[in-house]
């Protein structure tokens, strides 16, 4: 039967023509999800090589090659306190072939930077969380420091004298750090690199006193006496360093932030992949192999649903907004 639209009243013949496109558009998406993968994946990593991002990004991509039988090649587009790797995914075509290992640092990035090419919360559409992993406080062992309280006390003797180093501007490590000088009651001089790897080679050659960085690229030189983990950031101990205490129990009551890490794909991404890539992420997240290499990084695996990251992007969006506004930290 024709169907003759201009008999149609304008709402209902808006309707009609709305329905037919999402009908479209629907059967599109679910013909493009039955291929794929057709060709490898690329997964960004907005941090160099050897941090806590890519170390998690390579233990996914290894996996998810084998369940989708396609190449997962990991990305590095480090720079800008990981914005730049987000705003790469975020502009990318948004067909499951572009998806970014992101973190905690890009909801705080949303309330740092002044202006950003692309908004977190519409531009990219969340897969599901991956792990999350807690910080620690780490010194130099040529800082005559045993404890926080030691370390607390070496800092108000010399105010700026005692500098920490971060992921970059805006990141996880340096709101913790920020958080740190103003619960303490100490000023630190900070330091911003690129990523993990840069960071940990200045922390051993004593370059910078400390760093919060994730327990991940750390635990290897703590356990080697390289560094000296005097606390972790979360409210509980980490299973990776039962000794270590939180800093709530250092004396900074109250003190709890960690970093978590996930897979996010360019918004307008077909519901029927991201379905698809959730599914084998939660799957291979939950394998005893995984788990295992997990517990040895020090991170806690978790493996969600979309909704669920989404919702925990948005709660963790208004608490840094709130906590980069007491910090004054801001970033044109």
């Amino acid at each position: 039967m024709k169907l003759e639209t201009r008999k149609i009243p304008a709402l209902r013949r808006h309707r009609v023509l709305r329905a037919m496109v999402m009908a479209l558009g629907l059967w599109g998406g679910a013909a493009l999800a039955q291929t794929y993968p057709a060709r490898p994946i690329s997964l960004i990593v907005p941090f160099p090589a050897g941090g806590t991002t890519d170390v998690l990004a390579r233990a996914v991509g290894q996996e998810l090659s084998k369940s989708l039988g396609q190449p997962v090649v990991i990305e590095s587009k480090p720079g800008a306190g990981a914005t730049l790797g987000a705003d790469f995914v975020a502009k990318a075509k948004p067909d499951g072939y572009t998806l970014l290992m992101g973190a905690v640092h890009h909801t705080i990035a949303t309330s740092v930077y002044k202006k950003l090419p692309y908004d977190f919360q519409k531009d990219l559409l969340p897969v599901t969380t991956v792990a999350l992993v807690p910080n620690v406080l780490v010194v130099n062992p040529g800082v005559p420091a045993k404890s926080v309280a030691e370390l607390l006390a070496l800092a108000k003797a010399s105010p700026g004298k005692y500098t920490y180093g971060s992921n970059g501007n805006g990141t996880g490590q340096h709101l913790i750090g920020a958080q740190f000088e103003g619960m303490a009651g100490v000023q630190l001089l900070h330091v911003p690199y690129k990523g993990s790897g840069p960071l940990t080679t200045d922390l051993l050659g004593g370059q910078i006193t400390m760093s919060f960085d994730t327990i991940t690229p750390v635990l290897p030189h703590i356990k080697a006496g390289k560094l000296r983990a005097l606390a972790v950031t979360t409210s509980k101990r980490s299973g990776a360093l039962p000794d270590v205490p939180t800093l709530d129990e250092a004396g900074l009551p109250g003190f709890n932030l960690g970093t978590w890490f996930g897979v996010l794909a360019p918004a307008g991404t077909p519901k029927d992949i991201v379905a698809r890539l959730n599914t084998e992420i939660v799957k291979l997240i939950n394998s005893p192999d995984f788990r295992k290499r997990m517990e040895d990084i020090g991170a806690e695996p978790v493996g969600n649903t979309s909704e669920q990251m989404a919702q925990q992007i948005r709660d963790d969006t208004e608490r840094f907004a709130e906590l980069v506004r007491k910090a004054k930290v801001s970033i044109d």
